[in-house]
This record gives structure tokens, C-alpha cells and sequence, in this order.
């Protein structure tokens, strides 16, 4: 809790905990695959663990864009095998359509909601030299041009950050209710997390620049900043301290690094980029003695 605490103060040179990319013995990703996703200056990810979701084709991009832009989708064994048996089998450069297939071994959580966070919030450590992207979750399907998306949410916004406010709350007490009774996480690691937040003196509806602070998180689109990777670092750190429901965490990490230039967009444009498909079944825990 005290490297937690520091992580918020901000300065010139610190030190924060950033996930496990690196680290040969976990998450890890064949030579040749890291080879692609260093050479990536723009991209387009996804991720699908454990089998639960299908593969969506992106749509609607141009042939510029498609020379500039990766499209990556992060698999493991199970979902290679899962798709295989619908007939997605990766070509001769490892695709699928439009998508390079990373498949990664070693996944350091039981949990797959936890393993999908790695390449949902530390795209940085991913892609060390890309610039620009865009995190569309695997129940979607991405379907405008990407290069125009960064001009619309970051170029003319002035913005480094863009996501979706929440469709039908502003408070992230009533959202912990709401995922309770969803049962979408347990009653005890919600407390556990909200009850620290309150203690802080989160406020019920916090607010940023007059728009509700909580969030939708199922496209994000962020250049690759500093201050952005610091914020997916300790966002990523509150989820695996807490609980994987990571609207719960956005708001209290954006008032708490005061993260500025930023840009909240409204649900209507988050409808306008993906189609959303919905989850196809549930993801398969991991057999944490038979996962390599």
C-alpha cells in the first residue's frame, strides 16, 4: 500500500510497478512475434483468453491506413484451438484477415479477466515503439478507420487520452452495487475496494471536466505518453490490487494523478466506432499446473 501511495505522486524521475512483460517466465511471446510488435508505430488491439469470444473482422478502413496501422489480436492455446474448430486458422504470416495472431504462453493469472488487462492497459510494454492506439475489447467489432479516429478523439481535441463515459451511471458506488448484482465480481473484493476509496474521501459522483468521471472502458484510444503510460501503469496496478472490474478504478485514478487532456467522449460515439457483439460464452479458467 505504500509503493501504492507513491505511485500517485508524480515528479520528475520515479519508479512504478508495471505489469510482467520482460519477464521470459510469464506472458511470454515468441522471438519472431516480438520482432512484429516492436516494428508497430500504430495499432489496433484485442485480446481473447480462454475461448470466450469469436474474432471480429475490422471494417470501413482505408488502404493508407492499413499500411500504417497493426492489427493485433492476443490469443492463447485455448482460443487457437477454439477458433480453430470454426475454421479461423492462422495463414502463412500468422493472420486471420486483417488480425496478426500473438499467441502467448505463460499467463500469470487464474483469472482471465486479469490476463486480458495486460494487453488491454500496458500496450506500452507491448508495443514499445508505437505511438498511437486504439483498445477495442473482443466483443466488439472495430469498424472505422483508425487514422481517422485518432484525428477525431486526440488531433483536433488536443487530447492524449480518449474513452467513453458510463451509459447508465455517474457514481462508482452504484456501479459496485450494479456489478455485484450482476455477479460479475464477488460482494467482498467490491467492499474491500470501495471501502478504501471511501475512506480516501472519493466523493459518490466524482466529476471531470464537468462530465462524469466513470467510465465505459471497451475502446480506449490513447497516444503513447508518458503520462498515459504512467496512468495505464497504476490503473492496471488498481486492478490487480483489487478487483478486475476496472471502471470501479478509472475515476479514482484520473482525480488522483489529475490526469488533464483527456478527452470523455459520449456513449453515442462509442456506438459509432464498434459494433458490439456480446460475449459468447464464458472464459475457461486457467489450470495454473498445465498452463505452459
Amino acid at each position: 500500500m505504500e509503493e501504492r501511495e507513491e505511485s500517485f505522486k508524480i515528479s520528475d524521475s520515479m519508479e512504478v510497478h508495471c505489469g510482467f512483460y520482460g519477464d521470459d517466465s510469464i506472458f511470454r511471446i515468441e522471438k519472431e512475434d516480438r520482432a512484429y510488435l516492436d516494428n508497430c508505430k500504430a495499432v489496433v488491439s484485442t485480446c481473447n483468453f480462454g475461448g470466450g469470444d469469436d474474432l471480429y473482422q475490422p471494417i470501413n478502413m482505408t488502404l493508407a491506413s492499413l499500411a500504417k496501422v497493426c492489427y493485433v489480436a492476443f490469443w492463447d492455446k485455448i482460443t487457437v484451438e477454439a477458433q480453430s474448430l470454426k475454421g479461423r486458422v492462422q495463414d502463412e504470416r500468422k493472420k486471420i484477415g486483417h488480425w496478426r495472431i500473438i499467441v502467448v504462453n505463460n499467463l500469470p493469472f487464474s483469472d482471465q479477466r486479469l490476463n486480458g488487462k495486460i494487453p488491454k492497459m500496458l500496450g506500452h510494454r507491448l508495443f514499445p515503439n508505437a505511438r498511437y492506439s486504439i483498445w477495442v475489447d473482443s466483443k466488439s467489432q472495430f469498424r472505422r478507420d483508425p487514422m481517422g479516429v485518432f484525428e477525431a478523439m486526440l488531433w483536433r481535441t488536443n487530447s492524449t487520452f480518449a474513452i467513453s463515459q458510463h451509459g447508465a451511471r455517474d457514481c462508482v458506488y452504484k456501479e459496485g452495487e450494479a456489478i455485484v448484482k450482476k455477479h460479475k465480481a464477488t460482494p467482498e473484493e467490491v467492499s474491500i475496494q470501495l471501502s478504501q476509496y471511501r475512506n480516501e474521501g472519493f466523493p459518490e459522483k466524482a466529476r471531470f471536466n464537468g462530465h462524469k468521471a466513470l467510465a465505459e472502458a471497451s475502446v480506449i484510444i490513447r497516444e503513447h505518453t508518458t503520462l498515459t503510460n504512467l496512468f495505464m501503469c497504476v490503473w492496471f496496478n488498481e486492478v490487480t490490487r483489487f478487483t478486475a472490474r476496472d471502471q470501479l478504478s478509472f475515476p479514482y485514478v484520473l482525480l488522483r494523478l489529475n490526469f488533464t487532456n483527456i478527452n470523455m467522449f459520449p456513449v453515442c460515439t462509442r456506438k459509432a466506432f464498434v459494433n458490439s457483439m456480446g460475449h459468447v460464452r464464458k472464459t475457461k479458467p486457467i489450470d495454473v499446473d498445465t498452463a505452459a
